[in-house]
């Protein structure tokens, strides 16, 4: 689970990002999710969108990327969204560090 310091971060990375995964009238399909999966375990962090045509919202498309894929849902908007795998062999983007136990009321 991301935390909202490491999602802000992986939103900046994105901005940068070309979008690799396009989801038009052929919806959801193997083809999509094995692109996304060999995406996300080459770069941890890919950037989609969901053309007019499709028959299902980015933020469908996205989630259901992101479980079919084991990976997590970073944004959504308007049609494009951004996920983020970690690949635990070759890791490319060092998150920040998310803080052990509740914020101190100092």
């Amino acid at each position: 689970m991301l935390t909202s310091k490491q999602r802000a971060f992986l939103r900046s990375l994105a901005m940068n990002e070309d979008t690799i995964l396009m989801i038009g009238k052929g919806g959801m399909s193997d083809p999509i999710i094995k692109q996304a999966h060999d995406a996300l375990t080459a770069r941890e962090l890919i950037k989609g969108k969901v053309l007019e045509t499709a028959d299902l919202t980015p933020r469908e498309a996205a989630e259901r990327i992101a479980l079919e894929t084991g990976s997590e849902v970073v944004q959504v908007i308007g049609a494009k969204f951004v996920l983020f795998r970690r690949n635990p062999e070759q890791p490319k983007i060092e998150l920040p560090k998310a803080k052990g136990g509740r914020r101190s009321a100092h």
